[in-house]
């Protein structure tokens, strides 16, 4: 997919709504330093510090919306950064331009950094010849899920479910509760009816054999090492080619080809929303006339 094309999946009252929020957060009182710069007319860049995947334009360009400023961009989004490089010029009061400042460089650097990162797992992947999808998970930071599950498709993986409604996943917690793996996955069924799939998660062949019998449409093959994955999720196909298959836990960047397989079509790694690096943005008011500079701070 073009990534120039995914902000049109945010609807616009959910970026405002979002931006809105992260303001009141940020500002719930007096804005003190506004009396420092007053409200005249002012322009600052925006200066990308780091490799990686430029990501988050969409939340960028709403937090500064909320606050009379505009923004011009210099790169698309999913564009391959090289620092130091000028991502792009926001205009407006001064003291709404820095109002925004931090709330909108942390947004995008956080964004960018789940894009990065899940850029280079779906480069180490397509590396081996695997063809199958790399995800990212539902382990998402409160209140921010959007940003980062957003990020995720820049950088090219699959966000996975984007909530609970949208797989029915029994996990291990369901099953010992719901007394047996069949009972488990008859009852997710039922949840589930036509419009979505129903995926178990099992630590053995047998978990595995008993969920594709009870009629799960995928199985999460949980915490398998390489070496026990593969031939399982081969037994698997064998007897069940149509259920999908998914490998995920302790998968990082690192180790991420040795679970790639024939048999295995989807890798999540929750390490991509929960361990990913931000990039570094900074944003750099110039004078009106001047040639915007950096400012890179010498070590």
């Amino acid at each position: 997919w073009d990534p120039q094309n995914l902000a049109l999946l945010l609807p616009p009252t959910t970026l405002a709504a979002l931006a809105g929020a992260w303001l009141q957060e940020d500002c719930p009182g007096l804005n003190y330093t506004a009396l420092v710069t007053g409200a005249a007319p002012s322009q600052a860049a925006l200066w990308a510090k780091s490799p990686g995947v430029l990501a988050g334009r969409p939340f960028f360009d709403a937090i500064f919306a909320q606050l009379n400023c505009q923004v011009s961009w210099y790169l698309p989004e999913g564009s391959k950064l090289v620092p130091v490089a000028k991502v792009a010029e926001v205009r407006g009061p001064a003291h709404c331009l820095l109002l925004g400042e931090r709330v909108a460089l942390n947004t995008l650097a956080r964004c960018s950094g789940v894009a990065s990162a899940a850029a280079y797992a779906v480069e180490a992947a397509r590396g081996t010849g695997w063809t199958g999808c790399v995800a990212g998970t539902r382990k998402t930071t409160p209140g921010f899920r959007l940003v980062e599950k957003y990020g995720l498709l820049v950088g090219g993986a699959a966000s996975h479910r984007y909530d609970l409604g949208g797989l029915v996943m029994v996990k291990d917690n369901h099953i010992v509760a719901a007394g047996s793996v069949e009972k488990a996955v008859r009852g997710a069924q039922r949840a589930a009816n036509f419009a979505l799939k129903v995926e178990v998660e099992c630590s053995s062949l047998q978990e595995a054999v008993e969920a594709a019998q009870a009629g799960a449409d995928l199985v999460l093959l949980d915490n398998f090492m390489p070496e026990e994955l593969h031939p399982t999720a081969a037994a698997l196909k064998a007897q069940f080619p149509s259920v999908g298959v998914e490998a995920s836990g302790g998968i990082t960047l690192g180790n991420l080809p040795q679970f790639c397989g024939p048999h295995i079509d989807v890798i999540s790694l929750g390490m991509l929303t929960q361990a990913a690096q931000a990039l570094d943005f900074s944003l750099k008011v110039f004078a009106e006339g001047a040639t915007p500079v950096p400012h890179t701070r010498q070590s």
